[in-house]
């Protein structure tokens, strides 16, 4: 089969709003949304200690922040399977092979992705008006909601960043989720199982999926910066 006829079955399939293909779209986005909302706050308020609080142990924390963010996807995933499985420690958890586990490995795949790059946002602000702020006896919700209201445009990108690693991480998801149809199969792991069958149609359709989405996301932010609402 020619590559444009690949790709007509699967603009088809997205027009005729194909069942299959939009469960499988509705479980990738669902479970990815969860785990970038379950981490967005904790790696918010780590970031703002990070950048502007000094404790002992500081750099060896971000240098192992840093470092998780190079871990690749399947040593989570498998980590997490030896530890949920009936023989592991938390078996008795009846996580695995369900979006619960998912979105367990998604979050720790995120959260060092979204610590480390709202820092850099956090730190390259600048840091007196935060000096200035705690002079004047400002509480420190208060410092903090202002410093993520003046820094919001990066660590938007940084949000956008981390979940589109998320949502196109195969290898987790395909250990602790057991790619089940209508439960645990997602974006990566449908079009890995389907490239294998050579039913390249859906996996180019869900491609498109995934492409339209990193459109929408960079226009809406580039909408946002150019009407002034997002300023780095």
């Amino acid at each position: 089969m020619s590559l444009w006829q690949t790709t007509l079955e699967a603009l088809a399939l997205l027009i005729s709003f194909d069942a299959e293909l939009w469960e499988i779209v509705a479980v990738s986005f669902s479970v990815s949304l969860a785990a970038v909302g379950f981490v967005l706050l904790p790696a918010i308020l780590l970031s703002f200690l990070f950048a502007y609080s000094h404790f002992r142990g500081k750099w060896l924390l971000l240098s192992l922040i840093n470092t998780l963010q190079a871990v690749p996807t399947v040593v989570i995933g498998l980590l997490l399977y030896m530890l949920l499985s009936r023989s592991g420690p938390l078996g008795d958890w009846q996580m695995l092979f369900t979006q619960k586990a998912m979105i367990l490995g998604q979050m720790l795949i995120g959260f060092p992705i979204l610590v480390s790059m709202m820092h850099g946002a956090l730190q390259s602000s600048d840091r007196r008006s935060v000096e200035t702020a705690m002079t004047l006896g400002v509480s420190i919700p208060r410092i903090a909601i202002t410093m993520v209201w003046e820094t919001r445009f990066p660590l938007c990108a940084a949000i956008i960043a981390g979940f589109s690693r998320i949502v196109t991480e195969v290898g987790c998801s395909m250990m602790v989720g057991g790619n089940i149809m209508g439960l645990t199969r997602n974006i990566p792991t449908a079009i890995a199982m389907e490239s294998q069958k050579g039913a390249f149609a859906q996996g180019v359709a869900l491609g498109i999926v995934l492409l339209c989405l990193a459109l929408v996301l960079n226009f809406l932010l580039s909408s946002l910066r150019g009407k002034g609402y997002l300023r780095t």
